[in-house]
C-alpha cells in the first residue's frame, strides 16, 4: 500500500488552532510630551505575508522595526499599517504659531533684494503676516519620533488583530469540521455498499452467460476469474484508507493529536478530543492536503460502478470544495 505522505510525529508537533487572515486592531498612546500616537492595523487574506506601512514624516527610519514586530506575530496575509502622531488638541488646534525663523529669513531676503535693486519700502506686520509659510499649526516637536511609544502601541494593536483572527478562525474551523463529518459519513456509506457491487455483478454475469449459453452449464471457474478481475479493477479500499488518513491529518492540525474522528449526530460536526495548543500557520499545508483528497475522491468516483458510491464520491468532492474555500482565508 502506498504511503499517505503524512508524518505522524511532525503532524502532532505542529498541531495548531486555525487563525483567519482577516483582522483589525487599533491602539492609542499618550506620549510624555502630550501627543497622541495612534496605530491602526488591517489584515486580509493573501498567499504570503505582504506588509505596507505608512508612518508620519520623519519616522521612516522606524519602519524596519515595525515590520519586524509584525512578522513576529503574523505569518500570512496582506497587512496595512497606519501610524499617526498628533497633538492632543488636534480637533481644535487654536491659534497657529508664527514661525519666527521663517520670518527672519524672509526679512533678510527682502532687505538684500532692496539693496541690490535700489528699491525702498516699509516692511510692516501685515506684509510679514502675508508671507508664505510663516504660519504653522504643528509644534516643533510634533514630528519627533518616539520608538518606544510606537512599539508599545503596535503590540497592543497586534493583540487586537490576533484576537480577531483567532475568533474568525474558530468559526472557519467549525465549518471545516462539519465538512469533515460529512466526508467521514460518506466514506462509511461507501464501505457499506462496496461489497454488494461484486455480488450484483456476479449474479448479472451468471444470468447473462446463462441466457447466451442456453442449456450449457456455466463455467464457474471462469466466472470466478472474471469476478476476481473486476474486484481488482473496482477495488477502492486504498482510496478509502488514504482519505481517512487525510481526515485524521486534518484533525491533527486542528489539535486533536490524531484521534480518530467522532461525529456528533446532533450537530454533524467532527468533534475535537484535545484543545489546540499552538497558533502555527497551517493554511497552506491543509490546502495541499485538500488537493490530494480531491485526487483520491476522483479515483473513487471513477472506480465506483455503483450509483450510490458515485453519489457519495460527488458529495465528498463538494465538501472538499467547501473546505478549500474556507482555507483561502486561513493563515
Amino acid at each position: 500500500m502506498e504511503s499517505d505522505g503524512h508524518s505522524g510525529t511532525d503532524a502532532k508537533a505542529s498541531a495548531a488552532m486555525i487563525r483567519s487572515m482577516t483582522g483589525f486592531g487599533t491602539a492609542e498612546t499618550r506620549l510624555d510630551d502630550g501627543r497622541v500616537l495612534r496605530v491602526e492595523i488591517r489584515t486580509v487574506n493573501h498567499r504570503h505575508l505582504s506588509v505596507s506601512a505608512r508612518l508620519p514624516r520623519g519616522w521612516e527610519h522606524l519602519e524596519a522595526a515595525t515590520i519586524a514586530q509584525l512578522r513576529e506575530r503574523l505569518a500570512r496575509g496582506r497587512v496595512s499599517l497606519s501610524v499617526s502622531c498628533e497633538t492632543a488638541d488636534r480637533e481644535d488646534p487654536g491659534v497657529p504659531d508664527l514661525d519666527m525663523e521663517r520670518v527672519r529669513r524672509h526679512v533678510e531676503s527682502l532687505r538684500t533684494a532692496g539693496e541690490e535693486l535700489a528699491v525702498q519700502g516699509p516692511l510692516d506686520l501685515a506684509a510679514l503676516a502675508a508671507l508664505p509659510g510663516v504660519w504653522r499649526r504643528e509644534k516643533p516637536h510634533d514630528n519627533l519620533p518616539d520608538e518606544d511609544g510606537l512599539l508599545v502601541s503596535l503590540a497592543a494593536a497586534l493583540d487586537e488583530v490576533v484576537t480577531m483572527r483567532e475568533g474568525e478562525g474558530a468559526r472557519l474551523e467549525e465549518e471545516i469540521r462539519a465538512a469533515l463529518a460529512v466526508i467521514v459519513a460518506q466514506l462509511e456509506a461507501v464501505e457499506t455498499r462496496a461489497p454488494a457491487r461484486l455480488v450484483r455483478e456476479r449474479d448479472r454475469l451468471r444470468e447473462r452467460v446463462g441466457a447466451l449459453a442456453g442449456a450449457v452449464e456455466v463455467d464457474e471457474d471462469r466466472l470466478a476469474r472474471e469476478i476476481a478481475y473486476l474486484a481488482e479493477k473496482w477495488d477502492i479500499a486504498e482510496e478509502i484508507v488514504r482519505l481517512r488518513s487525510h481526515v485524521t491529518f486534518f484533525l491533527e492540525q486542528l489539535g486533536d493529536g490524531g484521534t480518530p474522528p467522532e461525529r456528533n449526530t446532533a450537530s454533524g460536526v467532527v468533534e475535537s478530543s484535545r484543545p489546540a495548543m499552538t497558533s502555527a500557520p497551517v493554511g497552506k499545508r491543509l490546502g495541499f492536503v485538500v488537493q490530494e483528497m480531491n485526487r483520491e475522491a476522483n479515483t473513487l468516483g471513477s472506480k465506483a460502478n455503483d450509483a450510490g458510491i458515485s453519489k457519495s464520491a460527488v458529495a465528498v468532492k463538494e465538501e472538499l470544495e467547501r473546505i478549500r474555500e474556507q482555507l483561502e482565508n486561513v493563515e
